[in-house]
């Protein structure tokens, strides 16, 4: 749709031109510094930082009905730049010029409602927002968007001219920074560490296939993560991770499609999000943050962060009611059908920490609540949401498992609109499937394959056929008539089919 066919009040809201005062700001000391370099914590007392606009309040001249039109026409815009998460340009990256914008079909990804079976069985009504329809097949698409496009920016205005992209992963992020880096070769290559044999087969392809330089390492993702930010604190690397506060605000975008989705209107929902290294969730709390803000909504949904047993840090730090006396501390991950999510020692805790606390001032009560969930419940409830349509991943079925357990501490009622975050593609986890429909779990995991859940392949191969159809000798004639006939029949026969009154 071309500009001139779009309300004259809205037309010139349309394009959005860099705005805004964008600078880093410390967590710990408050210490602000330009983004004209690349900076992942305070050079002055070590903190992490997150990326404030302080020039936010010109938002505000823009009336909440105003910003509901801009957004809603930019989605029928044909300009590349503004079809990914940069709809929300003024939001996400209000600095960088849309030439800069790097866009790869991030964003804007499906919420599929769950069938009525699965919500009687759950009692609750509920979306699954299936994140792995990102280019990558995860969520971790969006910060890639916003980081990249941000070195895209550094690179086309000459502050920077070749770069290094690095980061530790359990999988997404790495599958997400070679893409996103292989798009703007050969300025920009990657380097990606993984912990050795902790990553699916599946996700392990993807930065082969996308050229990146891939190390396994002993250990587990908080040793893998160790040994980046070394890399990124004593070279002239780009880090990826959600330590990157580019990151954070590309996955911000994640709240601004659900606010859209439900046409601006938070009352009675709620998000439940895995936490893993906790960036998803911080860049969740601070979308509706800056929504509710700029008076986009007018009300703050419920956030409901979940753990596994095996991965449970921020889960244990909140247990304290008592803000004062609460203290984090790490733990030894075990290992988890989440893999996404097993992360002991997640490097935004300092942010959640704080954006919690914000969080819930601003709602005026509790908004921000942690549940743990058994493996054995991840799992089952995975299965149980495909089995009813979905394309749930681990993750997702963390969230589910989540969900009913926040429903049993009465977090959650039948009138709530609740939206789960799938955040990848199931098939990158296929592999525990398998091994649970196998009953092939070793027992650290402490998961006993459901009868009912389990399922696999059948061959039909009728014992009175003497010759059967190969690659090689495909049948003709009465011997492939015999085969169609008896194979039928016997599928048939299992089924328990009645043949057709003729």
């Amino acid at each position: 749709m071309k500009i001139k066919d779009f309300p004259e009040k809205i037309q010139p809201y349309l394009i959005p031109k860099p705005t805004g005062h964008v600078v880093y700001q410390c967590l710990g000391c408050a210490a602000e510094y330009d983004i004209s370099r690349l900076l992942y914590t305070c050079p002055a007392c070590g903190s992490v930082l997150m990326l404030t606009d302080l020039d936010f309040d010109r938002i505000k001249n823009t009336l909440p009905d105003t910003w509901h039109q801009i957004f809603d026409y930019r989605k029928m815009l044909n300009i590349p730049a503004l079809q990914g998460i940069y709809q929300y340009h003024e939001f996400i990256g209000p600095i960088i010029p849309l030439d800069a914008v790097i866009c790869l079909g991030e964003g804007h990804t499906p919420m599929v409602e769950a069938n009525s079976h699965l919500q009687q069985l759950v009692g609750l009504r509920f979306y699954f927002k299936n994140e792995g329809q990102n280019p990558s097949a995860s969520f971790k698409d969006r910060g890639m968007a916003s980081a990249l496009s941000y070195i895209n920016f550094l690179v086309n205005s000459g502050q920077i001219s070749s770069v290094l992209a690095v980061c530790a992963s359990t999988g997404d992020t790495s599958a997400s920074a070679a893409l996103y880096a292989a798009y703007l070769q050969p300025g920009v290559k990657s380097a990606v560490l993984l912990p050795h044999k902790k990553v699916t087969p599946q996700q392990l392809a993807q930065p082969l296939g996308n050229g990146a330089m891939v190390f396994e390492i002993p250990g587990v993702f908080d040793d893998s993560m160790k040994v980046v930010e070394a890399l990124s604190e004593q070279y002239n690397v780009a880090l990826l991770n959600s330590k990157n506060a580019w990151r954070i605000l590309g996955q911000e975008s994640y709240s601004y499609e659900i606010a859209q989705d439900l046409d601006y209107d938070m009352n009675h929902t709620v998000m439940v999000v895995p936490i893993g290294n906790a960036g998803n969730i911080t860049a969740i709390i601070s979308g509706f943050l800056k929504f509710f803000e700029a008076g986009i909504i007018d009300r703050l949904p419920r956030i409901i962060g979940v753990q596994s047993t095996h991965a449970n840090p921020v889960y244990k730090y909140y247990l304290e009611p008592d803000r004062e006396k609460r203290s984090f501390v790490p733990v030894r991950v075990r290992p988890s059908v989440a893999q996404a999510a097993m992360i002991g020692n997640p490097v935004s805790m300092p942010r959640v920490i704080q954006l919690v606390e914000a969080y819930n001032e601003k709602a005026g009560e509790q908004a921000v609540f942690f549940a743990e969930v058994e493996e054995q419940a991840i799992m089952d409830w995975q299965l149980t949401a495909n089995r009813n349509g979905h394309i749930a991943c681990t993750q997702g079925g963390e969230t589910l498992a989540g969900l009913v357990e926040a429903k049993k501490r009465g977090i959650v009622s039948k009138d709530d609109i609740v939206v789960l975050d799938a955040t990848a593609h199931a098939l990158k986890f296929a592999g525990f499937q398998e091994m649970y429909f196998e009953n092939r779990f070793p027992p650290e995991f402490e998961i006993t394959p459901k009868k009912a859940l389990q399922n696999a392949p059948r061959l039909v191969r009728p014992k009175d056929l003497d010759t059967v159809p190969t690659a090689e000798k495909p049948l003709e004639g009465k011997d492939l008539e015999r085969f169609v006939k008896r194979t039928t029949e016997s599928i048939a026969k299992e089924l328990g089919l009645s043949p057709r009154d003729l």
